[in-house]
């Protein structure tokens, strides 16, 4: 048995938050003893395996600001996550190895007392900034070097897919590392054991029972492109006939921090977005929905619309694949990996019409839909499945445990 402490920002909800939620669980299956160290844990806004004790949550210096009057967000977040490494290193319990991701800054202080250091690469994290002015670049500037320096301290490196290996290469040119493919999965046992809530008691809101429900699921942030899932139901009026488009309703899955400024604001221009091209009433909007809800809702819908563009990987189209629902996504990044365009969705244009077509198509053609609800779920248990995912990563840790890598 190995003692492993997951490291992690701001354990809320998300998918970077699913995936080391899923690695702690994958681990714990395999006898090896884990807990999390974080900086933020709101049991109002947290996967449940970390509310219910599952998986113990340690949090450190909650108290150290998430930002400088609305900057340095990056800062901040070194800031702390130092401090918790610090903790780390220092605490009664110390851990063999230390899986920790997003933040890379905290691993020199981790190998200080640390044996074996494991870092998951969602993405590089100075491709996540928006580029600002000279005094942007500036600052940008020791922080995107240490990123990298520090990422190439770690004794192991994973990502998220074959896209984000080759942006890791393209990005960390110093770096002579090679990652290795981690592909996510999801805990298919709670998906397996959910007891299927009814959508009015998800929504609070009856629905007809021929209802025809599209799903997107991601956080309130603007480069998820959430807006395109709207413009494409309101497309669809076009090509539908009028008896069929009355039944289409799209819920707007997602989570969502009311400290974090751009979830509110953003949440209110899709809810303007709606009432300008008069969808409003065929449009709910969920917040950080239960896990139980999120499972139900999967299994309600028809379609799941996928629409962040260049997304690293997605864990939503895996979970989708699961249930047996067909997925449409953009034609770019993680969803190229996981979707097989025509076979288990459709993989498309980033516009409301290439996104309406497809999802017309399907709605008229209802085989289609069972079809690649099937297809989609043998793809899920022959590449993502959770017993791939928990094999691979045991392997790894008890590789470095055995100084069988250096």
């Amino acid at each position: 048995m190995t003692r492993v402490t997951f490291l992690h920002p701001d354990l809320g909800i998300g998918g970077a938050e699913r995936l080391v939620v899923d690695a702690a669980l994958a681990l714990k299956k395999n006898g090896h003893d884990v807990n999390f160290v974080t900086t933020h844990h709101d049991p109002e806004h947290c996967f449940s395996e970390t509310k219910d004790g599952t998986i113990p949550v340690t949090v450190v210096g909650n108290w150290l600001p998430r930002h400088i009057l609305g900057r340095f967000y990056a800062l901040c977040a070194y800031i702390r996550m130092i401090y918790a490494a610090s903790y780390i290193i220092f605490c009664d319990h110390r851990p063999e190895v230390v899986f920790c991701d997003l933040v890379s800054v905290c691993i020199p202080v981790l190998r200080l007392r640390i044996p074996y250091v494991v870092f998951y690469c969602h993405h590089p994290d100075q491709l996540l900034s928006q580029r600002g002015g000279y005094g942007k670049q500036l600052y940008r500037m020791p922080l995107d070097y240490l990123e990298e320096i520090t990422t190439g301290m770690a004794h192991k490196v994973f990502v998220n897919s074959i896209y984000t290996g080759n942006v890791f290469k393209d990005t960390f040119k110093r770096l002579q590392i090679e990652p290795e493919v981690l592909y996510p999965s999801i805990n298919t046992d709670f998906f397996d054991k959910t007891r299927i809530v009814s959508i009015e008691r998800v929504l609070d809101r009856k629905l007809p029972d021929d209802s025809i429900i599209l799903l997107s699921i991601n956080r309130y942030e603007r480069k998820k492109n959430l807006s395109l899932a709207i413009e494409a139901l309101a497309e669809l009026e076009k090509l539908l006939t009028k008896d069929i488009y009355k039944r289409v309703y799209l819920i707007m899955a997602g989570g969502y921090d009311k400290r974090v400024e751009e979830n509110v604001e953003y949440h209110l221009e899709l809810i303007g977005l709606a009432d300008e091209l008069h969808v409003t009433d065929k449009v709910m909007f969920l917040r950080s929905p239960s896990d139980i809800d999120k499972v139900s809702i999967l299994h309600h819908c028809k379609i799941v619309i996928y629409t962040p563009p260049n997304e690293h990987f997605g864990i939503v189209p895996l979970e989708a694949m699961y249930v047996g629902k067909p997925v449409i996504a953009h034609k770019s990044g993680g969803p190229m990996e996981s979707i097989v365009s025509e076979e288990t969705g459709f993989l498309v244009d980033l516009s409301g019409e290439a996104f309406a077509s497809k999802i017309a198509f399907l709605i008229t053609n209802p085989s289609r839909i069972e079809e690649f609800g099937r297809s989609g779920k043998d793809r899920f248990l022959t590449t993502f499945s959770f017993a791939a995912f928990s094999a691979q990563l045991n392997k790894a840790i008890n590789d470095l445990t055995d100084k069988k890598i250096d």
